[in-house]
């Protein structure tokens, strides 16, 4: 049973959002066209950089988790990771939307947006050998930079990944060995920082932020221009 592992993860990561998308009174299975646009287009992005990063030995895969499908050089259970996990956590910001009058953050968005940027632009040039820390920093300092100098307003991604964190250390953990014998997905120490949350890659939480926050700003813009045409 060992090899469904991976395929157990995606599925458990989505069931219940994907259950919750039809509470009545917030429904997020009315906004999927918009949503499935955005994670396509973030998803094929990643799937690409994914693809480079396993050919080269940046990270790889445990077969002993795996059902043996693959596309090019990663597994099928990878593919559909950047499908579940999306859904998971935009569903997340969606709900918060709804949920929450009052975002903490609000006041200090701009504050949080700069210094993430001079850190991650700072450390992604330090360790450039380090190629999942210097892409990974580099990429996510010239996304929040953008939005930075067209002051968009970042803190209800901020918060709602906050929230999402609470899970990914739950998910990413397995994934990369806690409480199971090996890890699913494995990481070249010589390509990152060496700086483990247990047993997940400190750039992991940066990563995860790109991947989501990029998927929710497309879906935003989305749903603006469908508002503005009706």
């Amino acid at each position: 049973m060992d090899k469904y592992l991976y395929l157990f993860i995606n599925f458990a990561s989505v069931l219940v959002p994907f259950i919750a998308s039809f509470y009545p009174k917030h429904p997020f299975y009315k906004k999927w066209k918009n949503y499935f646009i955005a994670n396509f287009v973030v998803a094929f992005l990643f799937i690409v950089w994914d693809i480079i990063f396993t050919k080269i030995g940046v990270w790889g895969f445990n077969e002993r988790y795996l059902i043996g499908v693959k596309l090019s050089a990663i597994p099928l259970e990878e593919v559909l990771f950047f499908f579940c996990i999306p859904y998971s956590s935009v569903f997340v910001y969606f709900a918060l939307g709804y949920l929450m009058k009052i975002n903490p953050l609000e006041k200090f968005h701009s504050i949080i947006t700069l210094f993430l940027v001079i850190m991650l632009t700072i450390t992604g040039l330090l360790f450039w050998n380090h190629l999942y820390t210097s892409i990974t920093f580099l990429l996510c300092a010239i996304f929040l930079l953008y939005n930075y100098l067209r002051r968009i307003n970042m803190s209800r991604i901020y918060f709602s990944y906050l929230v999402t964190l609470i899970f990914f250390f739950i998910v990413n953990g397995v994934l990369t060995g806690s409480y199971i014998d090996e890890p699913v997905v494995w990481y070249n120490n010589n390509e990152n920082l060496g700086i483990r949350m247990g047993t997940i890659p400190f750039e992991d939480i940066f990563y995860g932020f790109l991947l989501i926050a990029s998927i929710i700003q497309i879906f935003e813009h989305l749903n603006e221009k469908e508002t503005k045409t009706t």
